[in-house]
C-alpha cells in the first residue's frame, strides 16, 4: 500500500501508470512536493512484511523508467521504540517534502505502543484515505465494469484511537467525529468528484 502527498503534474502521470492510494492532507492541498534542480525529492518508508519487496520494485521501476525523483528512505519499522528519533526524522522529512510513499508498519499486540500507522495521520492530519478500485483489463475477476472510488476520513471516527478495556474480556471503543471534519471530507469527496469527471456520489 502506497501513500502519496503529490499534487504537481509530473508525479501524476507517474501515479497514472501505477495502482496507487492516494491521500489527502490540508498541507498537499497548500503547496507541492519540493523540487531541486528538476529533482522531486520523496520521503520513502517502506515499512514492515511486504512493503520492503514492494519499496524495492518501486524504486527499480522509477530508475528504470528514469523518473525524476530522489527517495530519502526511512527503515521505519512497527518494532522501533515509541520516542525513536527515526520517527521524528519520518515525519520531519514528510513535513519538509510533501511527499511521501510509505508501506504498512506492524502495530505491537498488547505490548509496546500504539499504531505508528494511526500516530503518522494524526500529526500530518492525513485525513482522506483514496481508494481506486477498478478492474484491470485482460484479468479475470469475479465482478466487470468496476470502476468506483472510496473516500474514508481517517482521523477520526474508529480512528480517534479512544479505546479500553472496562472488565476483562470487553473493550470499549469511542467513535468520535466532529462537525467541521465531517464536513471537511465531504467537501473532499464532491471536489473529487468533479476533478475527476464521477457522476455520483453515495455517502
Amino acid at each position: 500500500m502506497f501513500k502519496s502527498f503529490a499534487r504537481q503534474s509530473t508525479l501524476k502521470q507517474v501515479a497514472s501508470r501505477l495502482s496507487v492510494r492516494s491521500i489527502g492532507t490540508v498541507v498537499a492541498d497548500a503547496v507541492g512536493p519540493k523540487c531541486y534542480g528538476g529533482t522531486y525529492t520523496v520521503t520513502l518508508i517502506p515499512g514492515d512484511g511486504i512493503g520492503q519487496e514492494t519499496a524495492s520494485a518501486v524504486k527499480s521501476v522509477f530508475s528504470a523508467a528514469k523518473v525524476p525523483v530522489e527517495f530519502e528512505q526511512f527503515d521505519l519499522s512497527g518494532f522501533t521504540p515509541e520516542n525513536d528519533k527515526l520517527m521524528q526524522e519520518a515525519l520531519a522529512s514528510l513535513h519538509r517534502n510533501k511527499v511521501g510513499l510509505k508501506g504498512i508498519l506492524y502495530t505491537p499486540i498488547r505490548k509496546g505502543h500504539s499504531s505508528f500507522n494511526v500516530a503518522m495521520r494524526k500529526e500530518l492530519d492525513i485525513y482522506a484515505s483514496v481508494a481506486h478500485c477498478k478492474n484491470v483489463e485482460g484479468i479475470k475477476a469475479r465482478h466487470s465494469n468496476v470502476d468506483f472510488v472510496i473516500i474514508r476520513e481517517n482521523t477520526e471516527g474508529e480512528y480517534s484511537g479512544l479505546e479500553h478495556q472496562s472488565f476483562p474480556g470487553v473493550v470499549e471503543s469511542l467513535k468520535i467525529i466532529t462537525r467541521p471534519k465531517t464536513e471537511r471530507i465531504a467537501r473532499y469527496a464532491f471536489d473529487y468528484a468533479l476533478r475527476h469527471n464521477r457522476k455520483k456520489v453515495t455517502i
